[in-house]
């Protein structure tokens, strides 16, 4: 499947299509049972040409689990949910049950010990966590594959990693043929959420993502530091396609910005 828009923007990686599916592609990479992964590591992968999988266990991480709509995997966070809520906000030295955890090496686990100060405190982030579209998707497998090697399957979501230049032009189009112009939205959340659950819960917006600090900083050797991602539910994503054709992708303003995309 190739892409109109890709080729319109001159983007530097391929966007990377999210498929739900029963059956693993010979060729993906995969998370090891039981150890830790960050799915953007994945996603880069795919951006570069290589298929990626997870299941209910090779997911990577309590964030990439929920975020693949693989249900709340916060509950399986060291302390449970509540240690999660701690984790986020004011970390464990907070906690009056963290102590029960005080043999986790703390050089490893500074993060969990300090808190990541993400929200204020455990209480919000248990709001946060009520308010996010979790679910537990009917399938086996989340596929990441590049949008060129997609011939028979339809994907939920295709993501799109561009720069601010396309990211702007990502906006307009998104808004080109509707009659409002809130068709993309940015919501606080792990960089997995942001390309997985949030897009899969509103099929009516595409999300804005790469907003979170550490998947930026994960990623970063990868892709590069000035990249977002941007994922369009697919039938949105069809409907931007049959669109490039008249659009200002063709003459003004774009046009001239494309020399500094070369």
């Amino acid at each position: 499947m190739q892409s109109k828009i890709a080729n319109a923007l001159k983007l530097k990686y391929e966007p990377v299509a999210i498929i739900w599916g029963d059956e693993k592609p010979e060729d993906a990479v995969q998370f090891e049972e039981g150890r830790w992964g960050c799915v953007m590591w994945m996603l880069a992968l795919a951006a570069k040409g290589k298929a990626a999988v997870f299941d209910r266990k090779t997911f990577g991480c309590p964030g990439g689990g929920l975020g693949l709509g693989f249900g709340n995997q916060y509950e399986n966070f060291i302390g449970g949910l509540e240690g999660f809520c701690y984790f986020l906000s004011t970390g464990f030295e907070s906690w009056d049950k963290g102590k029960e955890f005080k043999k986790l090496p703390r050089d490893r686990f500074e993060k969990i010990w300090k808190g990541e100060r993400y929200k204020k405190s455990p209480e919000l982030v248990r709001k946060f966590v009520e308010n996010l579209p979790i679910m537990d998707i009917p399938t086996k497998y989340v596929i990441f594959k590049p949008l060129s090697k997609v011939i028979n399957e339809e994907p939920v979501v295709v993501v799109f990693i561009a720069n601010p230049h396309q990211i702007s032009a990502l906006t307009i189009m998104a808004n080109y043929a509707a009659e409002t112009n809130d068709n993309v939205v940015v919501r606080m959340g792990a960089g997995c959420h942001q390309i997985g659950i949030f897009a899969y819960a509103d099929q009516s917006r595409a999300v804005l993502g790469l907003t979170d600090l550490d998947a930026r900083l994960n990623i970063r050797k990868h892709l590069g530091d000035d990249i977002f991602t941007f994922a369009v539910p697919y039938k949105m994503f069809k409907e931007m396609e049959e669109n490039v054709e008249g659009s200002f992708l063709e003459v003004g303003t774009w046009t001239k910005l494309l020399e500094f995309l070369d």
